[in-house]
């Protein structure tokens, strides 16, 4: 077994935005940037003191950016043993649910986005949590027809859908692994049992979430021992986990869908104080990974692909740059007003069809070749023509081949979640979002992992003036996601792998990032640096602290209602180079990017 070397992280003082608030305008999340000259291991001193200087990491043979240096530093290990990429990915998903359990694990589920070397070709594995079967579309409403509040529903039993994460790693390994299943666990069971450092961002989310985290006992054990929130710099161990990862080490995904783990999920779930769900084993032993189409478009003679429904990010971030793309942003420039219309006018416009028509398409028909049309593209193009923000911004028609009828619906998507992008020496490139939807999930936690909300992604309200939303929640349904793991690809080879945790804001900064590399020229780490500008159907939010203020007063002359707030991305991007990788690793959270 490897020995990981431990990475000593430093805190500066976090702030959180308001733990509820109307809508996911800002993102729950500390930011937490971190300390290179804490880190222990020298690889890994050395991913961070790049970033801090803004500079990107360069490699030759194979890379991997994800959001712990612990779990870079499992799948870094992986690849320098031969592995590939899906390979690698199993040895960081893993770390991840230990070290950073706030935003990933078992308990979750995951969107992948592969580009496959051998063939050339794109593919996506949906593992995307499910309805329980015992579910109902009122699940969310109370006994006024009314829908509960945020946090009503998040906490307990009634959020839990099935998980996917475990089977879709068996799936990826059994499409595109080459090293031995059971040693990608090595790593995190090593951790786990031997224990490791709390990190700042772990300590700030604990602190932050201390009341909910409180509601339960397996988790409070955990997280709150003796009924204080865990601070940094804490050696945490985790035997549970340990042996969970045994199980499927040993076993497989079917270790965790059948038996002892699977029916200790049903029963907490269902026997949740004050919440409880309705997941049975039903849910286990009907739950399937599905390989999926990609959702591509071209961009400036580039192939943007990403993942399609259940998730909107692949078509809304794909409807952003083809709504922009008849402008000249390059000429316009990063700091233009102008050019930020442009984006966040186009980003309102995808938005409208994105709560319109986005959701489940195995439940709810997507015009999904409509919606990145090229005539329905230009035509929606169009309304960018002005010289003002549009006054109103309506869903467009894009062509179906069936009659539907659809209202909006009303979902709030909070973090947490996290990021993985991999390329390995082969040529293989993945991207991957997972997550376990809000912080801490439903704060309910089994043998040593949380268990998921993911079902609070659904619209709570199932209809409006009579008229079904799509994003409705079904029994075996998906809910709609914003996750937007992406492959930009030219000349049918891959040149950029990126994607980022944040909720609806996702979308944006998949899209953000893809403009500052292709018409703006930033490399992987100014790219995923670069201060954000979100918007999505209302204000304009403008990132704190950083040059995206001084496009306040421009933007509000324009039209625009202006926020300023901590805007909290977790971009990991690599980009394939003809002198080789360069990897960026967002500033804002504690992950890096490793290779050689």
């Amino acid at each position: 077994m490897r020995r990981i070397l431990l990475a000593l992280l430093a805190t500066l003082p976090a702030s959180f935005a308001s733990a509820q608030q109307a809508s996911d305008t800002i993102a729950p999340e500390p930011a937490t940037p971190v300390d290179a000259s804490q880190a222990t291991d020298p690889g890994i001193s050395a991913a961070l003191k790049a970033r801090e200087d803004g500079k990107p990491v360069s490699a030759k043979n194979w890379m991997v950016a994800a959001a712990n240096p612990l779990a870079v530093r499992a799948g870094a290990d992986v690849l320098a043993d031969g592995g590939t990429a899906a390979d690698a990915m199993i040895a960081v998903q893993a770390v991840l649910g230990l070290v950073e359990p706030q935003s990933s694990g078992l308990g979750g589920g995951a969107f992948l986005v592969w580009y496959d070397a051998e063939t050339g070709e794109v593919s996506t594995l949906d593992g995307r949590e499910t309805a329980p079967l015992e579910a109902t579309p009122k699940l969310f409403l109370d006994d006024t027809g009314e829908p509960l509040k945020f946090f009503d529903a998040v906490v307990g039993g009634r959020s839990v859908g099935t998980p996917g994460t475990p089977m879709l790693l068996e799936e990826a390994h059994r499409r595109w692994g080459k090293a031995n299943w059971a040693g990608l666990f090595d790593d995190a069971i090593s951790l786990a049992e031997h224990g490791f450092e709390v990190s700042p961002r772990m300590a700030a989310s604990i602190a932050a979430d201390a009341e909910r985290l409180s509601r339960y006992g397996n988790a409070r054990d955990y997280f709150l021992p003796g009924g204080e929130p865990l601070p940094e710099g804490t050696v945490l161990r985790n035997a549970a986990y340990a042996d969970t990862l045994r199980s499927l080490a040993a076993g497989g995904a079917k270790a965790f869908y059948e038996g002892p783990i699977a029916a200790d999920i049903v029963r907490t779930v269902r026997e949740a104080e004050g919440n409880p769900g309705v997941l049975s084993l039903k849910d286990f032993q009907t739950y399937d990974i599905k390989a999926r189409p990609p959702v591509c478009v071209t961009y400036r003679a580039h192939d943007v692909c990403g993942m399609g429904p259940p998730s909107s990010g692949g078509l809304t971030v794909g409807q952003i740059l083809k709504l922009v793309e008849p402008s000249d942003l390059a000429k316009l420039g990063s700091a233009s007003p102008e050019a930020w219309r442009l984006i966040g006018d186009a980003s309102r416009l995808a938005f409208a069809d994105r709560e319109r028509y986005m959701a489940d398409d195995d439940f709810v028909p997507v015009p999904v070749k409509g919606l990145v049309d090229e005539a329905y593209m230009a035509a929606r193009a169009k309304l960018l023509e002005t010289d003002k923000a549009l006054e109103t911004v309506e869903a467009g028609m894009p062509a179906f081949d069936h009659a539907l009828n659809r209202a909006d619906g009303e979902a709030i998507e909070l973090p947490s979640t996290s990021h993985i992008s991999i390329v390995d020496g082969y040529g293989n490139a993945l991207s991957m979002t997972t997550t376990i939807e809000n912080g801490f999930g439903s704060r309910l936690m089994v043998r040593g992992f949380l268990l998921n909300n993911e079902l609070t992604d659904f619209s709570f309200r199932t209809h409006n003036d009579g008229v079904p939303v799509a994003n409705r929640l079904e029994p075996g349904k998906r809910p709609r996601s914003s996750m937007a793991p992406t492959i930009v690809l030219k000349d049918g080879k891959p040149a950029f792998v990126v994607g980022s945790p944040g909720g609806s804001q996702i979308i944006g900064y998949v899209a953000q990032a893809i403009i500052n590399r292709i018409d703006w020229g930033m490399d992987p780490q100014q790219a995923v640096s670069a201060p954000h500008l979100v918007n999505r159907t209302g204000p304009f939010d403008l990132e704190a602290g950083t040059d995206a203020e001084r496009l306040k007063a421009p933007l509000e002359a324009l039209g625009y209602e202006v926020k300023i707030g901590d805007i909290n991305s977790g971009l990991h991007a690599i980009a394939i180079t003809p002198e080789g990788l360069e990897g960026g690793a967002d500033p804002r959270r504690e992950g890096i990017a490793l290779g050689d």
